[in-house]
């Protein structure tokens, strides 16, 4: 329903900007100026429109053959037509008028293309991060200015000649077309002319990124690579491993190939390399990396696994019993690495060709520091964390997600409740696929602002309700505020039970507790929660008194999750890097 409004919309939008381009052609030739500037106004209001809330729909107007160059040169034309039938300006007059244009889209086309040259000199099949590559990256770069000013992007032709046109019509003089243009094209000329220096300055510097990234990695030598594929709004799979690799102490790089997730990633300190292009990928020389970490699959890891001599090692972004957490797609993989035993029946249960004798478990080294107990701070209230997971990609699973069929009313319970602090935070792909779970998302978050809540709050400290939607606070800073988890079927669960707090777990297709506790064992020691959130105050109030009769059974859940009390599964983690390494 929103997509199809938001479409009506832009087709409005269009038709509105369209209609102005013809009345302001019209009124040129008729010698109309007010029409005229009323024309110009509708025009530059669809324009600015087009460009920012419309953009897919102003595309159409791209295909229909009426792109922006096109509609930047009937402006221009309207503003001849106006000044030339209504001041008459006579030969010379009228030359000029048609010269000055001219001039200026000459110049605004060559500093097109002499930034077209720089960017693509500029541009590299490689950006980095905590790399001394020396000099090869000291390509001359144009001021700001010119670049924003340059090319046909902003047309100070139009912004600057159409108001221009309109007062030089009632006048009747020209002079301030003529003094507009030449002010303009002086600025044009300025801006070419420094363009061109940069692009004269670029001559016989060094060729780019890539063959300096070649360098790094013959004298570097890194042994350990954490490779991710995935587009931005996936990047989270990789930040939970930047920490865990680092900690390692091995010469390690971070393998990426989508420029967004390059921008995306967390802050780190392991050197970072992306080559988006399949090509200059493969011809990488990775020969000194003995161990790959995959963080998704994804089909560009094909890339990467056709390397020899490297152990190709299945990460993971999480434990769960989730059918993603046992895709046939992990058998390409040397191993598969999980946290526990957990993980390594789910498997077995699966079938998928994941042999038995591949699978390692280590634990969770992510986990070091979710505190097993409760926060000590003076202020504390009674934290309840509601963190659905998205909504998956099946259009047939309407209970992948409790966010859709119950998530306001788990909120709208915990509010009510009273004498509690809610955090809500969705998982990260939430919305992405579903626009009722989108829907049902701002829905929550407008309902825990208007109940005092804050949104994307840059830390925890304080008793407000908050809705946590960005980078920070991480998840797992949010579990050490937490005294009772409500989530769905999903690796927030399981990486929980570390704490051995209290969680809820949604249970919104209605199954039979025993069924349900039998399918995903990360629910053994839950409470759960059905469609009509009947069990949620008495799950608060147990949990508020703290007589918790899950206590044992969560302490037990958690070896078989997570693996053995006492281990530290970041000495597993570094221990089974160290084996594949030699």
């Amino acid at each position: 329903m929103f997509s199809r409004v938001r479409s009506q919309q832009g087709l409005t939008a269009v038709g509105l900007t369209l209609l102005g381009y013809g009345v302001m052609i019209l009124s040129g030739v008729l010698g109309l100026p007010v029409p005229y500037a009323v024309a110009a106004l509708v025009v530059i209001s669809g324009e600015l429109a087009l460009a920012t809330r419309y953009a897919e729909t102003g595309e159409l107007l791209r295909k229909a053959g009426l792109g922006l160059v096109f509609r930047r040169l009937v402006r221009d034309l309207s503003v001849v037509l106006l000044v030339v039938s209504t001041v008459r300006p006579g030969v010379a007059g009228t030359v000029a008028v048609l010269l000055l244009p001219a001039g200026l889209w000459t110049v605004a086309v060559g500093s097109t293309v002499l930034t077209r040259v720089l960017d693509g000199r500029a541009a590299t099949p490689a950006l980095t991060r905590n790399l001394d590559l020396g000099a090869a990256r000291r390509l001359p770069v144009p001021p700001a200015w010119a670049r924003h000013l340059a090319g046909l992007r902003l047309p100070l032709l139009n912004v600057l000649l159409v108001p221009a046109a309109v007062v030089a019509a009632a006048t009747g003089r020209i002079a301030p077309v003529v003094v507009t243009a030449l002010v303009t094209l002086a600025a044009g000329v300025v801006t070419a002319a420094v363009l061109a220096l940069a692009a004269l300055r670029g001559r016989g510097t060094a060729p780019g990124v890539l063959p300096a990234v070649h360098d790094w990695l013959a004298r570097e030598r890194p042994e350990v690579a954490l490779y991710f594929a995935g587009p931005a709004k996936d990047v989270y799979q990789a930040n939970m491993w930047l920490a865990p690799v680092e900690a390692t102490g091995r010469r390690a790089v971070v393998l990426l190939r989508a420029p967004d997730a390059f921008r995306e990633l967390a802050d780190t300190r392991l050197p970072v390399i992306c080559v988006p292009a399949g090509v200059d990928f493969m011809n990488l020389d990775l020969g000194s990396i003995r161990v790959a970490l995959y963080a998704a699959n994804v089909g560009a890891n094909i890339h990467l696994l056709r390397e020899p001599g490297v152990k190709h090692v299945f990460v993971g972004h999480g434990d769960s019993d989730k059918q993603a957490s046992v895709n046939p797609y992990s058998k390409v993989y040397d191993e598969v690495w999980v946290a526990g035993p957990a993980g390594r029946e789910r498997y077995a249960r699966a079938g998928v060709g994941v042999l038995d004798r591949d699978i390692v478990e280590i634990g969770r080294p992510q986990l070091g520091g979710v505190h097993t107990f409760g926060t000590a701070a003076a202020d504390h209230v009674f934290t309840v964390l509601y963190a659905p997971t998205w909504e998956g990609w099946l259009d047939d699973d309407p209970y992948h997600t409790s966010l859709v069929l119950m998530g306001e009313r788990i909120v709208s319970g915990l509010l009510a409740a009273g004498d509690l602090r809610l955090i809500y935070k969705p998982h990260p792909l939430t919305g992405t696929r579903s626009r009722k779970a989108r829907a049902a998302h701002e829905r929550i978050a407008a309902r825990v602002r208007a109940a005092g809540g804050r949104t994307d709050p840059t830390s925890l400290d304080g008793t407000a309700h908050l809705v946590v939607t960005g980078r920070t606070p991480a998840l797992f800073d949010c579990f050490n505020v937490t005294d009772l988890l409500v989530s769905d079927v999903s690796s927030v669960v399981s990486d929980f039970v570390q704490s051995e707090r209290p969680y809820v777990v949604a249970n919104p297709a209605g199954l039979p507790e025993d069924e349900f506790r039998r399918t995903f064992p990360t629910a053994r020691a839950a409470y759960l929660l059905s469609v009509d959130c009947g069990e949620l105050p008495k799950v608060l109030a147990v949990t508020r008194a703290g007589d918790d009769p899950m206590t044992g059974e969560r302490r037990e859940l958690k070896e078989y999750l997570l693996g053995p009390a006492g281990s530290n599964p970041m000495d597993r983690f570094r221990d089974e890097i160290g084996r594949l390494c030699g």
